[in-house]
């Protein structure tokens, strides 16, 4: 085999459906995907009733429409940090972390241009036209809790190998996720609003409520979760 022909087939020469290949390009489309998706879905804010009140919470959790595209960008990179290393998985992360900017500058470029139908683009610019202060949110959540994550996983692997990856999946998800629900709720809606002058600030027991009833909704996909991270390890491992 010539060396153009092996370098065009790239980690796919020996064979086409090599697990490990296959599997890496699996995990970081799905990274990605779910990046981008939440983004996008981050201005619509839900409101998911519980069957009974929670104390600070309420009756219902508040919380904004990306949360479950952006809890599987937590489940990929888990799952790609397992299998191929903590140094390809900060790539991963940061690079596509750069790639939030390309989705943003798309998004605005298509709001920013005339429109045939004002409606239309009235309706796009409410759907997908999310606030400064949602995007500083996010974006600064993203950048310090992906990458505490990726930190709090190997930190464990280290001691335990390569079992008991239950606890690092459980530890990694559950702590950077409280990382991201704290900086996200404190900047996009207290933080931002004052240093930039968007919006008004919620007040404390808002925030708290707020910040408790997605965390608790981020709790429970992290465990459930963890069954799915050890069959998509195993497959690709078998």
């Amino acid at each position: 085999m010539s060396r153009r022909t092996a370098a065009s087939d790239g980690p796919f020469a020996a064979d086409p459906l090599d697990r490990t290949a296959v599997g890496a390009v699996a995990l970081v489309t799905l990274f990605t995907v779910a990046l981008a998706t939440s983004q996008l879905t981050a201005a619509k804010v839900l409101a998911l009733p519980l069957p009974v009140g929670l104390p600070v919470v309420g009756a219902e959790v508040l919380l904004p429409g990306a949360a479950l595209a952006y809890a599987l960008t937590f489940l990929a990179s888990d799952c790609y940090a397992e299998l191929y290393g903590r140094r390809a998985t900060q790539v991963v992360v940061n690079v596509a972390f750069l790639a939030n900017f390309l989705v943003l500058a798309l998004v605005w470029s298509t709001l920013a241009a005339p429109g045939v139908d004002p409606d239309v683009s009235a309706a796009f610019d409410t759907a997908l036209g999310p606030a400064t202060n949602v995007v500083a949110g996010s974006l600064l959540a993203y950048l310090v809790s992906q990458n505490w994550d990726v930190f709090v996983f190997h930190a464990i692997r280290d001691r335990t190998g390569e079992g008991m990856l239950w606890l690092r999946n459980l530890a990694s998800t559950t702590t950077s996720q409280a990382l991201d629900t704290a900086i996200f709720v404190g900047v996009a809606f207290y933080a931002a609003p004052i240093a930039l002058g968007v919006g008004d600030p919620l007040p404390g027991s808002a925030l708290l409520a707020l910040g408790a009833g997605q965390y608790l909704l981020k709790l429970g996909i992290a465990v459930l979760d963890t069954p799915v991270v050890y069959l998509v390890v195993g497959a690709v491992r078998r």
